[in-house]
């Protein structure tokens, strides 16, 4: 039996698709002035755990706020950890795609229906099934560790309603930017202590 990880997760910070509505993964969007503020005020939150390194998704807005988070800690790039891909609708600022994106993560996490996607984008199962490999890469990686992962807000969410069996209780609270959470796991197992901070 390995030593339980600790993973300190957080969303990255508010960045410039949030504030401007725009759908999907959007890779290069950059952290806005508030979310550079929120990725600083999350490193003091963090200052007196014991972490060893940072992961982020291969998004800019998480990269800033990893880099801005823990010092001189080494900031890794997981592109498993990115938010859920909406195919086609990548990029959009409809609000008819952000509506249908909001109901197809209540489809997943409420109904427990990971069948459904956004247009041609991913399905429940598959965010379920990439982020459990790169939780499972990290406790493998780190066993008895600290470290932090900055992801998103979708792909976090559906991820640890189902591997913490959180289910539909995280529904109506949704990850604000940059807030810290811990989670913690063991020989595949997970548990999510807290959900928001």
């Amino acid at each position: 039996m390995s030593e339980p990880v600790r993973l300190w997760c957080l969303r990255h910070a508010e960045s410039a698709n949030v504030v401007g509505g725009v759908a999907g993964i959007v890779p290069l969007a950059p952290l806005t002035r508030h979310g550079r503020a929120q990725a600083v005020s999350a490193g003091v939150t963090l200052a007196a755990e014991p972490i060893t390194r940072v992961y982020v998704s291969s998004a800019l807005r998480a990269r800033q706020t990893g880099e801005l988070l823990v010092g001189n800690t080494e900031v890794v790039a997981m592109p498993l950890l990115a938010e859920v891909g909406i195919g086609s609708a990548e990029g959009s600022t409809d609000p008819a795609i952000r509506r249908l994106t909001a109901d197809v993560l209540h489809a997943w996490v409420v109904d427990g229906d990971l069948d459904q996607r956004v247009v041609d984008g991913e399905t429940g199962h598959a965010v379920v099934a990439r982020m459990t490999k790169a939780l499972d890469e990290l406790a493998a990686a780190h066993p008895g560790g600290t470290v932090a992962v900055v992801g998103h807000v979708a792909s976090l969410t559906v991820a640890l309603a189902v591997l913490c069996g959180l289910g539909s209780q995280v529904w109506g609270r949704p990850l604000p930017h940059a807030e810290p959470f811990l989670v913690t796991g063991q020989d595949g197992v997970w548990h999510c202590p807290t959900w928001r901070c």
